[in-house]
């Protein structure tokens, strides 16, 4: 009994191994016809891609069918139409971004020299024009854009506040705080207060005085009937406080 067990084993063992070897290459060869399949439908795809024609055309406006005078929209519009067309090409799809990004480049360049031209031109007017120009700019600074924008803010929120309570009463309070504000913001510029002052006043009288010559001669049915001379004179005067704290040094 116990040697015919032991014939048993030996004789099942290289039967077992012979089965798992078949069941392994088997397995590898399925492996194997599946990746061919997977394989063969995409290259198929990709030989069915249009190829892009003008591939070896220097000239980026040549290459994507428009002329050298063609605006940046024009360049837009070509390179998605041509990127629509051969997508899924991806040396046609290199190509065209390649010319794309070339006349975007140039005129990104151009637009900045134009600009450089531009304020060269400027400094040369002021060089040329005559003494009481020069004088007179010389009061005159540019401030960075978003101080610009807060100060606008700040006189667009009065005269909205002067408007909403135009109703109540005049706008002497919001003019009194207008003033004040133009005030501190040239006292910032100018390290002096008395100079602050000075330009402030005179900003919020010249602007007066102007809305009152001005605001007149505005056709009535143009404004609400609760506007007052005294409020439209007002927002005059907040247009010239705040070119005088925003520009005047």
């Amino acid at each position: 009994m116990i040697a015919f067990s032991i014939s048993s084993t030996n004789f099942s063992t290289p039967f077992l191994s012979q089965k798992l070897s078949s069941a392994t290459n088997s397995k590898k060869a399925m492996n194997s016809v599946a990746a061919a399949a997977a394989k063969g439908p995409r290259c198929a795809v990709e030989g069915n891609v249009p190829k892009f024609p003008r591939i070896n055309v220097w000239d980026p406006y040549k290459r994507l069918g428009i002329s050298s005078s063609a605006s940046e929209e024009e360049i837009w519009g070509s390179r998605n139409f041509l990127l629509q067309q051969y997508a899924g090409h991806e040396r046609s799809e290199e190509t065209i971004e390649a010319a794309f990004e070339k006349l975007l480049m140039a005129s990104f360049q151009l637009r900045k020299k134009t600009k450089i031209n531009l304020k060269s031109r400027l400094k040369k007017k002021v060089e040329e024009s005559p003494p009481w120009i020069k004088n007179l700019l010389n009061f005159v600074v540019l401030p960075p854009t978003d101080v610009i924008f807060r100060r606008l803010f700040l006189f667009a929120f009065m005269g909205g506040w002067s408007i909403m309570n135009s109703a109540e009463g005049g706008p002497a309070f919001q003019v009194a705080v207008s003033l004040a504000a133009c005030v501190y913001f040239l006292n910032e510029k100018t390290k002096s207060l008395g100079r602050a002052f000075t330009i402030g006043l005179a900003s919020l009288v010249t602007g007066w005085v102007c809305g009152s010559i001005v605001v007149p001669m505005v056709p009535t049915a143009l404004l609400q009937p609760t506007w007052t001379l005294e409020l439209l004179t007002s927002l005059v005067a907040y247009v010239f406080l705040f070119l005088g704290c925003t520009f005047l040094k």
